[in-house]
């Protein structure tokens, strides 16, 4: 995962503008951790992995508190010992910078704990 990504901010896609292509969000794409994929090309989807059920909720408990701090928001699915993760901007109904920023986010939050 390149931090630099991580860094940037969660700027909504500009009024008129289209998804991103595969060839525009490749790039993004090759600075995520493994557990993420461009499903159909409109929606990023991940599975973090856990030891135990409370350390998934942890999780799922602050990549919420991003979500709600940069007005992001994922579909999250905990279960025991995992949490998936689906994003993309529906205002576009496809993916944009701000959907890699936020996985670059979860990514490090993963990593750190």
């Amino acid at each position: 995962m390149s931090p630099s990504l991580a860094d940037e901010p969660v700027e909504p896609p500009a009024e008129g503008a289209e998804p991103l292509t595969e060839s525009a969000y490749g790039e993004y794409l090759d600075t995520l951790g493994d557990a993420w994929e461009v499903v159909d090309g409109h929606h990023l989807e991940a599975t973090y992995e856990f030891d135990d059920f409370a350390s998934a909720l942890a999780f799922t408990n602050e990549i919420g508190e991003l979500a709600e701090a940069e007005w992001h928001h994922p579909d999250i699915h905990l279960s025991w010992g995992e949490v998936g993760v689906e994003m993309w901007s529906h205002d576009i109904d496809g993916l944009a910078k701000s959907d890699f920023v936020m996985a670059a986010r979860m990514d490090r939050i993963y990593e750190d704990r």
